[in-house]
């Protein structure tokens, strides 16, 4: 495996706290939501998995895509990341999901099926989180 690029952020107070990424482009506060007791106001973990999780997912439905002839530039995914309580345990799940105007509802799941398989965060998930990807 070649390592082609690491991303560095710096966290302290845990889910009321700060984060810094390396470079300085991400600087901000966290804070546990309302909806879990917290102070809200801020943005929080499961909002920052989904947002980097849906970028990447695009990218491997673009590429997906590409393979196949198919356009797919206005392609978006609504990525939905909960907490959840498992028992004594807390756990995420993962909702994606995926529209791409234009194509038949029957032709963005299998592309997004196959982009669920491509995609390196959808990998990096599965099996330890579930996970539905839907066309919408």
């Amino acid at each position: 495996m070649e390592k082609l690029y690491t991303a560095a952020v710096l966290a302290k107070g845990g889910r009321d706290g700060h984060i810094k990424s390396s470079d300085g482009t991400i600087e901000f506060e966290v804070r546990t939501p309302k909806e879990m007791g917290g102070q809200g106001g801020a943005t929080n973990p499961e909002q920052l998995f989904a947002a980097a999780w849906g970028p990447c997912y695009l990218g491997a439905l673009h590429a997906v895509a590409k393979n196949e002839g198919i356009e797919v530039a206005d392609a978006t995914v609504n990525v939905q990341v909960s907490f959840n309580q498992d028992g004594n345990a807390y756990v995420l799940s993962a909702e994606l999901d995926v529209h791409v105007p234009g194509l038949s509802h029957e032709e963005t799941q299998k592309l997004a099926d196959k982009a669920h398989k491509a995609c390196p965060y959808s990998k990096a998930t599965r099996g330890n989180i579930e996970t539905r990807v839907t066309a919408i």
